[in-house]
């Protein structure tokens, strides 16, 4: 097997581009970049764009965070980081209830999944962002839910992450994270797939990169490798894609998934983007029509604190990871939490360190790296130089925590492609 299509491997040397000193609006508009790479961020960061005119339509059927601690009055005086929790859920629409197929059409089309889980944790001081991916197969705990008529499910001690949307909504699935996890969910927010589909569009397509061509029957992907624009119907049947990747499982639908988010974040920041106010509010409407928040999302000035919150955070520092996980010894299409290697996770977070990624991009191999294009020049021929002293080593440094290689991930700095089924 050549590097090129060795899954997940980082010996293969990833391509950082160079980064220039951001734009004053792509200093605004940082969280947007994050968060739709993570799917939400398009409309928290955007909103600020023009709040006048969109806020009260954001506001809109808001949803209330059962069992949450209260969100902080300034979220630039956070103390030990905030969470924002984004579902992407499979509702039916009839706008794009086509692009479904017997989804949409048999007896579970009046249901609603949450199929994406991703919580976005925010580090105060220095400001770092995680991307935490949860299978929407994994088996784990789920607590009583309050439902929209008062009433409350029972506690279950196994059910999987995507039927918790179901049982009580976005405030179902929040709380189940927030059990699962230790954490504070103070915010939220949930999208549709239609709603990826709309978003993807208002930036002109997201350039994505395929190492093996992609086929999948289930999606109605037939692609070749190399470098793709998708937009609009592409864009879903790439994320929503899991036999066409990797081992054909979530796992890595997950990693590739995570590819498109880390370059995402890259246009959405782009001069092409901010420099072109009619496609800024273009995308802050969109965001707008197809964004569900939390009712602790809907203040106009919480929005622009928690945009500028991410002011100046460097792509190294957002780090997306999968939660780790193991095999479900009770169904094979399953998995349950890996305790160990989430708590090193958490830990780390609690203590806002820098996190060092050991293992590969993908459990599932979805995703690979990208190997550099160009041949680094060779190095001038100096006097040598005297030895410096001995440093720590990122093992060792107190602000530093190399996760578990259990714990699949990428930064937003580095460039990773799908890994296909088609070699």
């Amino acid at each position: 097997m050549s590097p090129s299509t060795r899954p997940g491997r980082r010996e293969t040397i990833a391509r950082h581009g160079q980064l220039r000193s951001p734009h004053p609006v792509s200093q605004f508009f940082k969280l947007l970049a994050v968060g739709l790479a993570v799917v939400l961020v398009a409309g928290v960061g955007i909103i600020g764009y023009n709040v006048a005119t969109l806020a009260t339509d954001y506001a809109d059927g808001a949803v209330a965070l059962e069992g949450q601690d209260a969100a902080p009055p300034d979220i630039g005086a956070i103390e030990g980081g905030t969470n924002v929790f984004l579902a992407g859920t499979d509702a039916c629409e009839a706008a794009y209830e086509q692009y479904f197929g017997a989804r949409c059409t048999g007896a579970d089309a009046g249901g609603e999944l949450n199929d994406v889980n991703l919580m976005v944790h925010i580090s105060d001081n220095p400001r770092r962002v995680t991307v935490i991916s949860f299978p929407r197969d994994l088996m784990l705990p789920v607590p009583s839910c309050e439902q929209e008529d008062g009433s409350s499910t029972s506690a279950m001690s196994k059910q999987p992450l995507n039927s918790t949307f179901t049982y009580g909504g976005l405030s179902c699935t929040v709380k189940t994270i927030s059990t699962l996890t230790g954490e504070s969910i103070p915010y939220a927010a949930k999208v549709t797939w239609g709603g990826v589909i709309e978003i993807t569009n208002a930036v002109g397509g997201v350039d994505v990169c395929i190492a093996n061509g992609i086929k999948d029957r289930y999606t109605g992907i037939d692609w070749p490798a190399g470098p793709r624009n998708i937009q609009g119907l592409e864009a879903l049947q790439f994320l929503r894609t899991r036999h066409g990747v990797g081992d054909g499982g979530d796992l890595g639908r997950i990693s590739n998934q995570q590819q498109y988010m880390s370059r995402l974040a890259r246009k959405v920041v782009s001069e092409d983007v901010l420099s072109d106010p009619a496609t800024l509010y273009k995308l802050a409407t969109v965001a707008v029509d197809n964004i569900t928040p939390s009712q602790s999302l809907t203040n106009p000035l919480k929005l622009v604190q928690l945009a500028l919150a991410l002011k100046g955070v460097p792509f190294e520092d957002i780090v997306f990871v999968q939660y780790p996980t193991n095999a479900d010894p009770s169904d094979p299409n399953k998995v349950v939490p890996n305790y160990p290697a989430a708590e090193a996770l958490f830990t780390a977070l609690e203590a806002n360190q820098q996190l060092v990624l050991t293992g590969t991009t993908s459990q599932g191999d979805g995703t690979i790296v990208a190997s550099p294009t160009e041949t680094p020049a060779p190095a001038e021929t100096t006097a040598p130089e005297e030895t410096p002293a001995p440093t720590e080593s990122a093992a060792t440094a107190p602000d530093v925590a190399e996760l578990p290689s259990a714990i699949a991930g990428q930064t937003a700095a580095e460039e990773t492609c799908s890994n296909g089924n088609v070699r």
